[in-house]
């Protein structure tokens, strides 16, 4: 049976940014530390929502670096390093490993759109050169390619890649992918939930926790839905889920992200700044919907 082996509740990390756009070294220090205070058992640092495609290779080390030196200790870090291209991958894997995170995040190959056994070839060339666990990330919006289920079969079979974040948005097909990884004899590889929205339908087709945005927000409450789910207690899973589903709609499908839920985090106190371009704040009216939802449910 497959175990949170990077905790339930994992935050895709926002990137603090100053006034200037430059990067806000210490704001992501005191980031991560209230994450983990707040209901993270882990980081993904430098993934889509860490604005990946607008940092430079220092500056995603220097992330890598600050946040296992701040949370290390008490929290799974875990290091957004895939690209369109696998030897730039392979290099930031490699030197994130060096950085000592505790796996890497591996995204689908975007703009390209390799086919599937390019796809293999592709993170079978990282997860080779690599000393620590990879978690693949499945997320067809964002590259236009889906990791198909023969293909993820095959590569849950390498023993550097232990997980797959799925963000494909379909819970038939996560519990269509549990049940080929089960009958592939592969019970331990686990399938974390990528989309808040769909937790407690991903809860259902396997997952064992969920790499969260809304997290930023209401990190102890998706805790309680798994623990609740976990503990067979489904009603109160449920109960939760759905008292917190219009603010997750809101930070997840008001616009583009990490746009709503980095307005959200500094509307409740955080010091994350604004996006760098090509993203922008949210208009007035999209804060003011933004403010709203955090309002309903007694965040502000």
């Amino acid at each position: 049976m497959a175990r949170p082996i990077f905790g339930e509740v994992l935050t895709a990390m926002v990137t603090p940014f100053k006034d200037d756009g430059s990067l806000n070294v210490e704001g992501a220090r005191k980031l991560a530390s209230h994450l983990v205070a707040h209901g993270s058992d882990g980081l993904v640092v430098c993934g889509t929502t860490g604005e990946s495609p607008v940092l430079s290779h220092d500056e995603k080390l220097t992330l890598f670096e600050i946040v296992v030196e701040e949370v290390g200790d008490r929290a799974k870090v875990v290091a957004g390093t895939g690209t369109y291209d696998t030897a730039e991958s392979i290099e930031l894997t490699i030197q994130a490993a060096d950085r000592g995170v505790d796996g890497c995040l591996i995204v689908t190959p975007y703009y390209s759109k390799p086919p599937q056994n390019a796809l293999l070839a592709h993170f079978t060339a990282i997860a080779d050169a690599t000393s620590v666990p990879l978690i693949l990330y499945d997320i067809p919006p964002r590259t236009s390619m889906r990791i198909e289920r023969p293909t993820m079969v095959e590569l849950a079979k390498h023993p550097k890649i232990v997980a797959d974040k799925d963000a494909v948005g379909n819970a038939l097909e996560t519990a269509k992918l549990r049940a080929d990884l089960d009958a592939a004899g592969l019970q331990e590889f686990a399938l974390y939930s990528g989309d808040d929205l769909m937790l407690m339908p991903h809860l259902g087709g396997g997952v064992v926790g969920v790499i969260s945005v809304c997290s930023h927000l209401i990190g102890p409450q998706l805790k309680q839905i798994i623990s609740a789910y976990n503990d067979g207690k489904n009603e109160e899973a449920m109960r939760i889920y759905l008292e917190y589903l219009p603010l997750m709609s809101t930070i997840m499908g008001l616009t583009t992200s990490p746009i709503p839920v980095k307005a959200a985090a500094a509307m409740i106190g955080l010091d994350v700044g604004a996006p760098r371009l090509p993203l922008v704040p949210p208009t007035e009216e999209q804060a003011s919907a933004i403010r709203s939802a955090l309002e309903d449910v007694n965040l502000l």
